[in-house]
């Protein structure tokens, strides 16, 4: 029987970085994955939505171009190539991964992982099964799209986020169910593309998570590109017809019926904790999650939880510092948990979407006097030179002490801003440090500086 120090369920985000963290540590170390390297955000979510997204933007610069003196009046759309090369990113990036084990010198196993005992996990490859001895295991099996209820994807009408990376052609008519980040970028996609979009959202706004100015300064912005928004929706049915589906939606006391070529069901995800052997060691779950403390180790003390298996919020870039901590805390460093106040969350749609810390609410209902900034790209001259001036910065802060509560921003690169203030709320920096720290001229993220000197009544360019 093969004996490892770290055995680690998964290949993904959370999984291989946890299994490089450990071999760097000096354990011989082993990833049990079944797909690909890279998870579902490399080759099914992340990278090549990414790369989809950006075929749209380029598509959006084009269709625009008169207005930056250049003229294209004529152009052709290749969406097989747009499709291919989402793919081919993630394939590269992939086998990337697998150069990284080898370098590492992580044992790679294709199969299927099973928990047999608090050290011992079974192996299925499809053809025959193996025994590994592990002192130390990390589960990182990932989530997957969470179904609707009584409604089975046929994966041609009625499909998931992995089937829209790779429709033939766009749908004229498209119909998205939930406005998270999964379905607010599909819908700038497929609409950028010429689809009919009808993006249902059951909550009073979309992306429903981000702060409330945020969430209403984009769905103006998207229907001012001609998405179709039905916020404070529900769907009570959804009907598969010979060549299109029928999605009945209810909204208080009135309902209606759209029909279109495609459904894309995207209302969230849920952890793969099934059928990976939690029951034959007694590990503890909670509401579909697997309970985990600050050092994500499970109620089996060898035993560690990262990612999607282990609840919100189902981010990669969290997953990954998860792993960083599960692969130190079990090699018996001294290690930081995680602080969960201060996860940029970012959507990638055109004007794009990031956001850290406190919503403006969130703060109020907390018990905070607080001071908010705010900076129009209106009035940024980057932002007017590069024709991208949609959108606004907005700054929290504690009225008392300057602590930076949240930052919350929607524009172009808004997902490059805001590691700014992520690094600032981890050094606890101030609104003050914010606002005389020089940023370079013309950038967007003088903005960032603009917004702070706001909040205290002290903005320039206002």
């Amino acid at each position: 029987m093969a004996a490892f120090d770290t055995v680690v369920l998964g290949g993904g985000p959370g999984g291989y970085v946890s299994a490089i963290r450990a071999a760097q540590l000096g354990n011989k170390t082993a990833i049990i994955d079944q797909d690909r390297l890279g998870g579902i955000c490399l080759n099914w979510g992340c990278i090549p939505t990414k790369a989809l997204l950006k075929s749209a933007e380029i598509l959006h610069y084009i269709k625009n171009s008169g207005g930056y003196g250049i003229k294209v009046p004529k152009y052709d759309i290749d969406f097989d190539q747009t499709i291919k090369r989402s793919r081919d990113i993630s394939f590269n990036l992939s086998k990337g991964i697998e150069f990284l084990m080898k370098k590492n010198k992580i044992k790679h196993i294709v199969g299927r992982g099973m928990l047999n005992s608090e050290s011992e996990v079974i192996v299925d490859d499809g053809k025959k099964k193996q025994k590994i001895q592990a002192k130390n295991i990390i589960i990182a099996t990932g989530g997957r799209v969470k179904k609707f209820p009584g409604i089975e994807f046929d994966g041609i009408n009625i499909i998931s986020s992995k089937e829209a990376m790779v429709v033939e052609s766009p749908p004229k008519k498209l119909i998205i169910i939930g406005a998270g980040a999964i379905g607010v970028e599909f819908a700038y996609f497929f609409n950028e593309f010429g689809s009919q979009v009808h993006l249902i959202e059951m909550m009073p706004n979309i992306l429903p998570n981000e702060d409330l100015e945020i969430s209403k300064e984009l769905e103006k912005l998207f229907k001012k590109t001609g998405i179709n928004i039905h916020t404070d929706t529900k769907v009570s049915n959804i009907k598969k017809l010979q060549k299109n589906v029928k999605v009945s939606l209810e909204k208080g006391k009135t309902s209606k019926i759209i029909n279109a070529e495609k459904v894309l069901i995207a209302t969230g995800v849920q952890g793969n904790i099934e059928e990976i052997g939690l029951e034959n060691v007694g590990i503890k779950t909670d509401n579909d999650s697997i309970v985990i403390n600050e050092f994500n180790q499970t109620s089996v003390r060898n035993i560690y939880a990262i990612g999607d298996v282990s609840g919100p919020p189902w981010l990669a870039h969290v997953a990954s510092a998860q792993g960083h901590v599960a692969a130190e805390h079990a090699s018996g460093l001294t290690t930081h948990p995680l602080d969960y106040s201060n996860v940029p969350a970012c959507t990638y749609c055109q004007p794009q979407v990031a956001s850290l810390g406190l919503t403006e609410k969130a703060a109020k209902d907390k018990g905070y006097k607080i001071k908010v900034g705010r900076f129009k790209f209106s009035g940024s001259g980057k932002a007017l030179a590069i024709g991208s001036s949609e959108g606004f910065i907005k700054i929290i802060f504690d009225e008392k002490y300057g602590e930076l509560l949240g930052c919350h921003i929607i524009g172009h690169d808004a997902t490059e801003l805001i590691a700014e203030l992520t690094i600032a709320k981890a050094l606890e920096t101030t609104w003050q440090e914010i606002a005389i720290t020089m940023h370079a001229h013309p950038t967007l993220s003088e903005a960032i500086m603009e917004a702070a000197q706001d909040a205290y009544g002290q903005g320039i360019h206002q």
